[in-house]
């Protein structure tokens, strides 16, 4: 699982670790399977206005057919 969150602020470094171990274990997939980053947009937008934050996800899953 890939998360990107967009903001100006606050700086998620030092909720990273806790937010990768929380989105593991309701996915009941391994920490070293969740990717927590962050970008700004150089101060456009809502975001950019810092009135609140936006998310993007990928999950790429497997599923197995029934036989």
């Amino acid at each position: 699982m890939d998360c990107t969150i967009i903001g100006e602020e606050p700086r998620i470094g030092p909720w990273r670790e806790a937010m990768r171990s929380r989105i593991a274990g309701i996915l009941g997939v391994s920490v070293d399977q969740v990717s927590i980053k962050a970008t700004t947009t150089d101060g456009l937008g809502f975001t950019g206005r810092r009135e609140g934050l936006a998310a993007q996800a990928l999950a790429s899953i497997r599923m197995e057919r029934p036989e």
